[in-house]
Protein backbone atom coordinates (compact mmCIF):
# COMPACT_ATOMS: atom_id res chain seq x y z
CA UNK A 1 0.00 0.00 0.00
CA UNK A 2 3.09 2.33 0.31
CA UNK A 3 3.30 2.39 -3.21
CA UNK A 4 -0.04 3.87 -4.10
CA UNK A 5 0.91 7.85 -2.69
CA UNK A 6 3.82 7.36 -4.73
CA UNK A 7 2.14 6.32 -8.24
CA UNK A 8 -0.67 8.70 -7.45
CA UNK A 9 2.08 11.85 -6.66
CA UNK A 10 3.98 10.51 -9.96
CA UNK A 11 0.44 10.41 -12.03
CA UNK A 12 -0.89 14.06 -10.63
CA UNK A 13 2.79 15.71 -11.43
CA UNK A 14 2.73 13.95 -15.41
CA UNK A 15 -0.95 16.04 -15.49
CA UNK A 16 0.92 18.94 -14.40
CA UNK A 17 3.76 18.64 -16.45
CA UNK A 18 1.62 18.49 -19.76
CA UNK A 19 -0.39 21.80 -18.84
CA UNK A 20 1.14 23.69 -21.40
CA UNK A 21 0.79 21.10 -24.17
CA UNK A 22 -2.99 20.95 -23.10
CA UNK A 23 -3.56 24.46 -23.06
CA UNK A 24 -1.80 25.03 -26.79
CA UNK A 25 -4.56 21.96 -27.83
CA UNK A 26 -7.19 23.92 -26.19
CA UNK A 27 -6.56 27.05 -28.37
CA UNK A 28 -6.31 24.62 -31.55
CA UNK A 29 -2.77 23.72 -32.12
CA UNK A 30 -2.14 20.23 -33.06
CA UNK A 31 2.05 19.92 -33.63
CA UNK A 32 3.79 21.17 -30.26
CA UNK A 33 7.01 20.79 -30.26
CA UNK A 34 9.00 21.41 -26.95
CA UNK A 35 12.66 23.47 -27.42
CA UNK A 36 15.86 23.08 -25.11
CA UNK A 37 19.07 23.46 -24.88
CA UNK A 38 22.19 21.92 -22.98
CA UNK A 39 25.99 23.42 -23.05
CA UNK A 40 25.70 27.21 -22.40
CA UNK A 41 27.93 27.17 -19.26
CA UNK A 42 30.62 24.49 -20.24
CA UNK A 43 34.31 26.08 -20.88
CA UNK A 44 34.18 23.84 -24.03
CA UNK A 45 32.52 21.88 -26.62
CA UNK A 46 29.09 22.78 -28.92
CA UNK A 47 26.12 24.33 -27.27
CA UNK A 48 23.23 21.60 -28.41
CA UNK A 49 19.65 22.17 -28.80
CA UNK A 50 16.80 19.31 -29.28
CA UNK A 51 13.32 20.02 -30.57
CA UNK A 52 10.75 17.40 -29.85
CA UNK A 53 7.02 16.81 -30.99
CA UNK A 54 5.16 14.11 -28.18
CA UNK A 55 1.87 12.39 -29.46
CA UNK A 56 -1.06 13.55 -27.42
CA UNK A 57 -0.56 10.39 -25.34
CA UNK A 58 2.26 9.22 -24.21
CA UNK A 59 4.11 7.10 -21.51
CA UNK A 60 7.18 8.32 -19.86
CA UNK A 61 6.86 7.93 -16.29
CA UNK A 62 9.51 9.79 -14.14
CA UNK A 63 10.56 12.29 -17.26
CA UNK A 64 11.55 15.63 -15.92
CA UNK A 65 14.47 18.38 -16.37
CA UNK A 66 17.08 16.27 -17.87
CA UNK A 67 19.45 17.95 -15.01
CA UNK A 68 17.18 16.41 -12.24
CA UNK A 69 17.90 12.90 -13.60
CA UNK A 70 20.46 10.07 -12.72
CA UNK A 71 22.87 9.64 -15.79
CA UNK A 72 21.12 6.10 -16.13
CA UNK A 73 17.62 7.31 -15.77
CA UNK A 74 18.29 10.35 -18.65
CA UNK A 75 20.00 7.25 -20.79
CA UNK A 76 16.34 5.02 -20.33
CA UNK A 77 14.23 8.32 -21.17
CA UNK A 78 16.02 8.87 -24.11
CA UNK A 79 15.35 6.01 -25.51
CA UNK A 80 11.82 6.00 -25.00
CA UNK A 81 11.06 9.51 -26.43
CA UNK A 82 13.35 8.28 -29.57
CA UNK A 83 10.25 5.38 -29.70
CA UNK A 84 7.32 7.21 -28.79
CA UNK A 85 8.32 11.14 -30.40
CA UNK A 86 6.51 11.79 -34.00
CA UNK A 87 9.71 13.64 -34.64
CA UNK A 88 12.90 14.83 -33.28
CA UNK A 89 15.23 17.28 -34.32
CA UNK A 90 18.84 18.20 -32.70
CA UNK A 91 20.89 20.65 -33.90
CA UNK A 92 24.70 21.48 -32.33
CA UNK A 93 27.04 24.68 -33.05
CA UNK A 94 30.62 24.57 -32.37
CA UNK A 95 32.76 26.68 -29.98
CA UNK A 96 34.12 28.46 -32.93
CA UNK A 97 30.63 29.66 -33.69
CA UNK A 98 29.86 30.03 -30.07
CA UNK A 99 32.94 32.48 -29.75
CA UNK A 100 32.32 34.84 -32.80
CA UNK A 101 28.80 35.17 -32.49
CA UNK A 102 28.41 34.62 -28.51
CA UNK A 103 26.73 32.16 -26.44
CA UNK A 104 22.96 33.34 -26.68
CA UNK A 105 23.05 33.83 -30.17
CA UNK A 106 24.57 30.29 -30.63
CA UNK A 107 22.12 28.93 -28.39
CA UNK A 108 19.13 30.54 -30.46
CA UNK A 109 20.48 29.45 -33.88
CA UNK A 110 21.01 25.88 -33.25
CA UNK A 111 17.52 25.97 -31.39
CA UNK A 112 16.37 27.48 -34.68
CA UNK A 113 18.26 24.29 -36.72
CA UNK A 114 16.55 22.04 -34.66
CA UNK A 115 13.42 23.19 -34.99
CA UNK A 116 13.85 23.19 -39.02
CA UNK A 117 14.51 19.80 -38.77
CA UNK A 118 11.33 18.59 -37.66
CA UNK A 119 9.09 16.41 -40.14
CA UNK A 120 6.27 17.75 -39.76
CA UNK A 121 6.59 21.30 -39.01
CA UNK A 122 5.04 22.00 -35.92
CA UNK A 123 2.65 25.10 -35.39
CA UNK A 124 3.51 25.72 -31.70
CA UNK A 125 6.77 26.34 -29.92
CA UNK A 126 7.28 25.77 -26.14
CA UNK A 127 10.56 26.92 -25.80
CA UNK A 128 12.98 27.09 -22.23
CA UNK A 129 13.00 30.77 -21.58
CA UNK A 130 14.57 32.10 -25.18
CA UNK A 131 12.31 33.06 -27.71
CA UNK A 132 13.01 33.07 -31.29
CA UNK A 133 11.92 35.65 -32.98
CA UNK A 134 13.82 34.67 -36.27
CA UNK A 135 10.79 31.58 -37.13
CA UNK A 136 7.44 32.42 -38.34
CA UNK A 137 5.84 29.92 -35.46
CA UNK A 138 3.53 30.44 -32.60
CA UNK A 139 5.45 30.34 -29.59
CA UNK A 140 5.23 30.02 -25.87
CA UNK A 141 9.03 30.84 -23.91
CA UNK A 142 8.18 29.15 -20.11
CA UNK A 143 11.16 30.00 -17.29
CA UNK A 144 12.10 26.55 -16.28
CA UNK A 145 10.19 25.35 -19.08
CA UNK A 146 12.21 22.22 -18.86
CA UNK A 147 10.84 21.19 -15.20
CA UNK A 148 6.99 22.50 -16.15
CA UNK A 149 6.19 20.89 -20.13
CA UNK A 150 6.80 17.40 -20.82
CA UNK A 151 7.76 18.31 -24.69
CA UNK A 152 10.28 21.05 -23.24
CA UNK A 153 11.56 18.04 -20.45
CA UNK A 154 11.98 15.68 -23.62
CA UNK A 155 14.20 17.96 -25.62
CA UNK A 156 16.05 18.57 -22.86
CA UNK A 157 17.02 15.02 -22.01
CA UNK A 158 17.58 14.89 -25.90
CA UNK A 159 20.01 17.66 -26.07
CA UNK A 160 21.65 16.39 -22.69
CA UNK A 161 22.47 12.48 -23.51
CA UNK A 162 23.48 13.48 -27.57
CA UNK A 163 25.81 16.45 -25.88
CA UNK A 164 27.21 14.29 -23.05
CA UNK A 165 28.20 11.25 -25.35
CA UNK A 166 30.00 13.83 -28.11
CA UNK A 167 32.27 15.31 -25.12
CA UNK A 168 32.76 11.66 -23.73
CA UNK A 169 33.61 11.48 -27.66
CA UNK A 170 36.43 14.28 -27.45
CA UNK A 171 37.57 12.87 -24.53
CA UNK A 172 39.33 10.10 -26.08
CA UNK A 173 41.06 12.75 -28.54
CA UNK A 174 42.15 15.47 -26.08
CA UNK A 175 42.39 12.89 -23.13
CA UNK A 176 44.14 15.30 -20.63
CA UNK A 177 41.08 17.35 -20.02
CA UNK A 178 38.83 14.61 -18.67
CA UNK A 179 36.12 15.57 -20.47
CA UNK A 180 34.59 12.44 -20.11
CA UNK A 181 34.36 13.25 -16.13
CA UNK A 182 32.97 17.06 -16.79
CA UNK A 183 31.41 17.12 -20.09
CA UNK A 184 33.74 20.45 -20.51
CA UNK A 185 32.18 22.63 -17.46
CA UNK A 186 34.27 24.71 -15.35
CA UNK A 187 35.39 22.02 -12.51
CA UNK A 188 38.39 22.24 -10.76
CA UNK A 189 39.79 19.26 -12.47
CA UNK A 190 39.48 20.92 -15.94
CA UNK A 191 40.26 24.15 -15.11
CA UNK A 192 43.67 22.52 -13.45
CA UNK A 193 44.33 20.75 -17.05
CA UNK A 194 43.25 24.31 -18.41
CA UNK A 195 46.27 25.83 -16.19
CA UNK A 196 48.62 22.78 -17.38
CA UNK A 197 48.31 22.34 -20.85
CA UNK A 198 46.17 25.44 -21.99
CA UNK A 199 43.19 25.61 -24.21
CA UNK A 200 42.25 22.91 -26.60
CA UNK A 201 40.68 23.36 -30.18
CA UNK A 202 37.41 22.48 -28.76
CA UNK A 203 37.73 25.03 -25.99
CA UNK A 204 35.61 28.40 -26.20
CA UNK A 205 38.35 30.84 -26.35
CA UNK A 206 35.76 33.91 -25.55
CA UNK A 207 34.92 32.60 -22.09
CA UNK A 208 36.44 34.02 -19.00
CA UNK A 209 38.61 30.94 -17.48
CA UNK A 210 39.56 29.51 -20.65
CA UNK A 211 43.26 31.51 -21.67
Amino acid sequence: MSTIPAKLREAERLIKLERYEAEARGAGYRLIAGVDEVGRGPLAGPVVAAAVILPEKTDLPGINDSKKLTPKKRYQLFTQIKRQAVCIGVAAIKETIIDEINILEATRRAMCQAVTQLNPTPDHLLLDAVSLPQLNISQQAITHGDSLSISIAAASIMAKVIRDELMCHLARRYPHYKFEQHKGYGTAVHLAALRQHGPCPIHRLSFRGVC
